[in-house]
């Protein structure tokens, strides 16, 4: 399945970390209201059950919203909620494994730091990449930070949509304009944000001005 770039542009991925005054459910809403363009669901400590009825929970949101809905690393559950795709670390499975059990129908990303990973990825499948830490990010503590220079060599060499990934914020996403990049992972800057809403508003708008530079 192709990945349309303009779907990467403002690219959220949960954590429950914030999680407090709103559900994750009504979080993911507000960033919708606000303007991303896709979502990822990422949780590493929920059982298996509840994992799935949240994903089956988020993925008709997104999909009201005509948004794409992937799901972080569990293969199974991106399945079983009929997600629009999967997103796989270089530590997971194999993208060609992974293609074996979703299909065709189903876009698979997959994180990248170097060029050699990046092309890897693509030979095996992947659709679209996700690359980083751009910057240092309390979200991973053990990534290295890449440089700029990277994210382009990378968005130089493939052919699929690129999106940067790590730190990234209102305050130095505009360093990483010039790089092709063809969008934004966020999490703590929208998931941190006392208004999520508004803070996706704003972070839409400076990331439709970097990458048109």
């Amino acid at each position: 399945m192709k990945c349309d770039k303009k779907t990467m542009l403002l690219y959220a991925v949960t954590d429950r970390a914030w999680t407090g005054k709103q559900t994750l459910y009504e979080q993911v809403e507000s960033a919708l209201k606000g303007g991303v363009t896709c979502v990822q669901l990422r949780e590493k400590d929920l059982d298996e059950e509840t994992f799935l009825k949240e994903a089956v929970e988020i993925a008709a949101l997104c999909k009201r919203y005509g948004v794409p809905f992937f799901v972080n690393d569990n293969v199974d559950i991106a399945i079983a909620c009929h997600a629009d795709g999967i997103h796989v670390g270089q530590e997971d499975m194999a993208a060609a494994k992974v293609r074996e059990r979703v299909g065709e129908g189903m876009m698979i990303g997959v994180s990248a730091h170097t060029v050699e990973e990046a092309i890897e990825a693509v030979r095996n499948g992947a659709d679209c990449l996700g690359v980083g830490a751009m910057f240092s990010t309390s979200t991973k503590t053990d990534v290295d930070v890449l440089p700029k220079e990277t994210l382009k060599a990378i968005c130089d060499a493939v052919d699929v949509p690129v999106v940067a990934i790590g730190g990234i914020g209102k305050g130095n996403m505009k360093q990483l304009s010039g790089t092709g990049t063809d969008g934004f992972a966020l999490v703590s800057a929208i998931f941190s944000a006392p208004d999520i809403e508004k803070e996706c508003r704003e972070l839409r708008k400076l990331a439709e001005e970097t990458v048109g530079q």
